[in-house]
């Protein structure tokens, strides 16, 4: 579904963010993307999205995409439904001055009940919780039918039962054949997944996690000293001044 190469990105007048980035992700793979803030974590996402292009390297991409961003960066105060954000998501698949009509609601009411928000539909979205608003954002990417989703640190600020229902939300997906790329400071998490991609300006390692999230892949990718956890995993980064990660 997504094979890079040598990949180097940068933006538009800038200097280039992220370089040497090589990795392959097949259907139904979930892929933890680690990395501190400033690492190129969201940078690849648009990259992959068509929103900024290679300066080196080559990548290929195979079947529809959909994003689920951050809500931090969601405009709360817009007086639009949890079923006009999901409606969103049809914008791209008709001629865009067609408005959506009675078909593509019921398919966008059908995405919110799948997430468990059928009864929110009317509600404005920014006064959901922030995990609710993280599922209709998935119902959206549902709404684009998207072979590829990709979710830009979608667990931040959420509580552990949020958390829980969009890991399950994220592993059904992935069932379904779906490739999913979570971009994510929670390094236990990873953990679960199929693959892990750690960048820091470049990429420090790809592979699944049992080879990659090692004492010494993850000071490199952090910087920082490695908390060990009892049961032998490192699980988190401490924190030192001028950056941030956690457990």
């Amino acid at each position: 579904m997504i094979d890079a190469r040598g990949l180097a990105i940068g933006y538009r007048g800038g200097p280039t963010v992220l370089t040497d980035v090589t990795f392959s992700v097949m259907p139904g793979e979930r892929v933890g993307v680690l990395g501190p803030n400033g690492g190129g974590k969201t940078t690849l996402m648009r990259a992959l999205l068509g929103e900024l292009e290679s300066r080196a390297g080559t990548f290929t991409i195979e079947g529809r995409q959909g994003t689920v961003p951050q809500t931090e960066r969601s405009r709360l105060d817009y007086p639009v439904s949890a079923l006009d954000v999901v409606l969103m998501g049809a914008l791209g698949r008709g001629p865009w001055w067609r408005r959506p009509g009675r078909a593509e609601r019921a398919l966008a009411q059908a995405a919110l009940e799948r997430v468990g928000l059928e009864d929110r539909a009317r509600e404005t979205f920014g006064e959901l919780s922030g995990g609710q608003r993280q599922r209709v954002l998935v119902a959206r990417a549902l709404m684009q039918d998207a072979d590829i989703v990709l979710f830009d640190e979608p667990f931040t600020g959420l509580d552990t039962p949020s958390a829980a229902r969009l890991t399950a939300l994220i592993d059904a997906l992935a069932a379904e054949g779906r490739s999913v790329l979570v971009s994510t400071h929670d390094v236990g998490q990873a953990r679960a997944w199929d693959h892990v991609l750690c960048l820091n300006g470049r990429m420090i390692e790809f592979g699944p996690p049992e080879h990659v999230l090692t004492e010494t892949v993850l000071a490199e990718t952090y910087e920082h000293a490695v908390i060990r956890i009892p049961d032998g995993w490192p699980r988190g980064v401490t924190q030192s001044a001028g950056a941030s990660a956690r457990a």
